[in-house]
Parts: structure tokens; sequence; C-alpha cells
């Protein structure tokens, strides 16, 4: 299984994500923090927490940045909870970030495993924007790059991570055009097709520790898009593109060169689909969230049943 490199803003989602890559045996090589979902401070303290949690073992942790490349931070809404973990806690980590920054975590880490690492990032763009600023060759240096952020058929305002950020964003679609590798990207149309409910959710109740802090952060995910008039219902956006980032296969894609708008509608994407231009991106179109479900929840109740 190749090498993992993940940066979040954990968040309720972000945390599944984790989850389910440390369930999958996955080799996560390092974690980004970027402010996001929440600040960042609270970012790191919820992935050190985290992988105590799991009882991971060495992962490097890594502090990013909190505000945007513009450093206008849009508001912060209250979907995730103060904490970002909705009601689940988790009792603070004697584990330490490392001593360099996340822009300098991902040139590293892409450095280490040449043409092997798996980006995944889950978060707004900002860490991979500086890194490219670092390394314009990282393109080449990852074997591959999973995002979740966007949305492309005109339906959804913008979507949060690239409106947090959208000159990131746009760097770092601009940077992979015209690459052999582009980034497969799930955005909302994707993403809000797996649908976790309620009775999903009781399925997998039990003992563990791990299972527990899932509930917990979910039963507030839940109240919160209720309140929101989406339902009593959660989208697994995150664990979705973490699940991609192990198995492509899982979605459809289709190539699109991705454009962000950075000052109009800040964070709005548009895909030109014409095939007239060379795409930066492989857009994720179609998904089997019976597949997803299945995996996601075997593995993390596996995983939780070991644990316990």
């Amino acid at each position: 299984m190749s090498a993992v490199f993940a940066d979040v803003d954990t968040g309720i989602d972000d945390a599944l994500a984790l989850i389910y890559l440390l369930a999958s045996g996955a080799d996560l090589v390092g974690i980004a923090s970027t402010g996001g979902n929440i600040a960042v401070d609270q970012v790191c303290a919820n992935n050190l927490g985290l992988l105590d949690l799991c009882r991971a073992g060495t992962i490097p942790v890594s502090r990013g940045a909190d505000r945007p490349l513009s450093g206008r931070c849009p508001e912060r809404g209250n979907i995730h909870g103060p904490n970002g973990l909705g009601y689940a806690e988790l009792p603070r980590s004697r584990r330490r970030l490392t001593e360099h920054d996340a822009a300098t975590a991902w040139v590293r880490a892409a450095r280490a495993h040449p043409g092997e690492l798996v980006g995944l990032a889950t978060a707004p763009l900002t860490n991979l924007a500086l890194a490219l600023r670092i390394e314009p060759a990282l393109p080449m240096l990852l074997g591959q790059l999973v995002i979740m952020g966007g949305s492309f058929d005109g339906q959804a305002a913008a979507e949060w991570n690239v409106r947090m950020d959208p000159q990131a964003a746009a760097e770092v679609f601009a940077a992979w055009a015209g690459q052999p590798r582009q980034p497969v990207v799930c955005g909302l149309e994707l993403t809000r097709t797996v649908v976790m409910t309620p009775d999903m959710l009781d399925g997998m109740a039990g003992p563990s520790p791990v299972i527990r802090f899932i509930v917990d952060a979910m039963r507030f995910y839940f109240e919160a898009n209720r309140d929101r008039g989406l339902g009593y219902l959660a989208h697994l956006h995150d664990p979705l593109a973490a699940a991609v980032a192990l198995d492509p296969l899982l979605i459809t894609t289709r190539p699109a060169m991705v454009e962000v708008d950075v000052s109009g509608h800040p964070g709005t994407t548009t895909a030109d689909w014409s095939g007239a231009r060379r795409p930066n991106a492989q857009i994720g179109v179609e998904v089997d969230a019976a597949v997803f479900f299945g995996r996601f929840t075997q593995r993390v109740e596996g995983f939780a049943g070991r644990l316990s």
C-alpha cells in the first residue's frame, strides 16, 4: 500500500477520514494541520488526540496555516462544534508537533517517497500552495493527489475548503495544468451522494472507545445538518476522499480544466469538460455509495474491535 500524507482541518468528517485510513492499515507518513473548520491549534490538538485514541504509532503531525493566503478568513460556522468534534471529547495528548511547519512537511514527505506518495487534502489548500512555492516540482514528485473540494454542477454555492482559501486552490490547480497525473477531485456533487443516517450509525454501536467517539461526533453532525434544513443525516465528504486515496477505482472520474474564482464570487469552481484545454483535474462523477459504506463499516468496526 502506498504511503499517504494527509492535510486536514479536523473537523468531524476529517476525523472519520483519519480513522478510516488507520483502520485500513494505510502507511500514514504524516499529517498536516490546517485552519479551516476550526482554528489550527485546535486542529493540531484533535489530530494528536485521535492518534492516541487509535493507538497509532509515531506519525508526525505538523502545524500549518491558520489563515488563507490573502489573510482574510471567512466566518466559521458551528457545523462541527466548538472543538471541531461535535459532542466527542479527546484527552489532551502528550504527543508533540514537529518543529517544522506543514508546508515543509508536504515537501519532505514527497521527497522521501518520490513518485509514490499519495497526498490527501480534505482541508483548505493553503499548506499545499505554500509547499508548491517551496518545491514547484511537487506535481511530479507526488504519485497521486486526492482533493475533497469544489462544486462543479452549478447547483451549490462555493464549497467550504475552496471558499476558505480560493487563491491557494487556484495556485494548486494551476500547478497541475498539463501534468501527466492530475489530482482526483471529490466535489460536493459526488460526496453528497454518500449519506450516513442514524440507523447506519446505530449498527456500529459498541463498547469500543473509537465507536463511542464516532457516535458522539456524528450525533452533533446530524443535529447541525437538521438545523440547516438538510435533514437528520450527514454526508461523509472527507471519508470518501480518504477511501479514494486508497482505492482510486472506487469512483468514476472525468477529466476537466478547473478554474477557481478569486474575486467576483470567491471560491466558486467551474469545470471545462470540452477537452479544448489540457485538463488539470480528474473530477469524480460517480460512486457506489453502498460499496463505500460496506468498506467503511467493515474496516472501522474491525479496527475498533481490535483496540477494545
